[in-house]
């Protein structure tokens, strides 16, 4: 079949595209890997915002484009292909945003939204626990009534740019009386106030992306709450499909493949290209056309969701696709370059990114963070193929 985005939709990625290559000619910005997670600019957000690619589903009257979610598709996509620093909007715009426009008070959406249109504000995502990763309903932060309001105490761990965020999206249990999977509410959390406390966590490359986030006696006003007590699951697990149906887990690895793919087919002196060999040629062109199978994955939850349709083992298949893939890549990438592939960027030998090993190291988390390859494969299971599940 032959699929075609729209004439305003390839005018859209041509906008993008222009925008970036000429940011990135006049040093607006320098291309990171997993610039989702690592590239933390907010007067780059801002520029984008000023463009209107920012909040895109938004409606109008929150400073959104009422596009479609093929439109975001679109726009991120090329975020990613050019390694753009997006990490300081990233979550508010892919779930934190539509959570708000779901489920939230209209005084939360015209305080918000707007707000995450233009970049002003950040999130990051509390969920996980130390003892609730896989098991999210385990979770044990605690967000007590009290006097109109809550009062929270617990551990986040592994929330992303929580040291850099102006908020935190919280799931706490506020009924401790209700089974797991009931009795959890969501919070929109100011991290400036008092009794909150983030601690970094430093990441097998060197990088500081990931902080634990300690709640001592942490008092919130009713007006934190977001949707309705004590229903916080059902909305959670529609934010995840957000979550886990996005392009950056495939696309953030265009440059590998790409950097990749330049390095293996050029001679080296006197060194034959590493793709003279049929067995590389051959890996190559697999990993090319995963990534293409990926793509389509992705953009079939971007329809669905245009279509006013709720995507679920649809979102569950394409993030353990693209996390899968992600460690495919890395593993195939340093198996093809050898020693190559460990040489840092400066060498006349090094693969130009100096992504090899950064790429190896960061794939190990991406079959567990945004959930784990094996709950994924139970969603798919249990509601894609009615498989019966205990």
């Amino acid at each position: 079949m032959m699929f075609r985005l729209s004439t305003e939709q390839e005018t859209l990625r041509g906008a993008v595209k222009e925008f970036l290559a000429s940011e990135g000619s006049r040093g607006g910005f320098s291309p990171v890997y997993d610039g989702w997670l690592t590239g933390w600019s907010q007067p780059f957000s801002e520029k984008l915002a000023a463009n209107g690619w920012i909040g895109i589903t938004f409606p109008r009257e929150y400073g959104g484009r009422q596009g479609s979610y093929l439109d975001r598709l679109v726009v991120t996509e090329e975020f990613m292909r050019a390694g753009a620093p997006v990490a300081c909007h990233w979550h508010a715009d892919r779930q934190v945003g539509p959570a708000i426009l779901s489920h939230g008070s209209p005084e939360q959406k015209e305080w918000f939204l707007p707000r995450i249109a233009k970049a002003k504000v950040s999130f990051s995502i509390g969920m996980s626990e130390p003892g609730a990763g896989s098991d999210l309903a385990s979770l044990s932060t605690r967000a007590d009534p009290d006097g109109g309001g809550f009062v929270v105490n617990g551990q986040k761990v592994f929330i992303t740019n929580a040291h850099r965020a102006s908020f935190i999206y919280l799931v706490a249990r506020t009924d401790q009386n209700a089974v797991k999977h009931r009795g959890l509410s969501e919070f929109l959390v100011d991290l400036k106030v008092a009794g909150i406390t983030v601690r970094p966590l430093v990441d097998a490359t060197g990088a500081h992306e990931f902080n634990e986030v300690f709640f001592d006696n942490v008092r919130l006003p009713a007006t934190a709450l977001l949707g309705e007590l004590n229903k916080g699951w059902n909305q959670v697990v529609r934010q995840l499909d957000y979550e886990r149906a996005g392009i950056e887990r495939l696309m953030g690895n265009y440059r590998f493949l790409e950097d990749m793919t330049a390095f293996a087919t050029r001679s080296r002196q006197e060194h034959r290209p590493l793709a003279a060999d049929a067995t590389v040629r051959a890996r190559l062109a697999e990993l090319a056309i995963e990534m293409e199978v990926g793509r389509l994955l992705i953009y079939r939850v971007a329809w669905m969701l245009t279509q006013a349709n709720v995507p679920s083992y649809e979102a569950a298949m394409a993030k353990t696709y693209g996390s899968e893939f992600q460690q495919r890549l890395a593993s195939t990438g340093m198996q093809v370059l050898g020693l190559y592939g460990q040489l840092l960027p400066g060498s006349s030998y090094a693969v130009a990114s100096g992504l090899p090993p950064l790429s190896f190291l960061r794939s190990v988390m991406q079959t567990i963070g945004g959930g784990t390859s094996e709950v994924l494969r139970n969603i798919v299971a249990a509601r894609g193929l009615n498989l019966p599940s205990k």
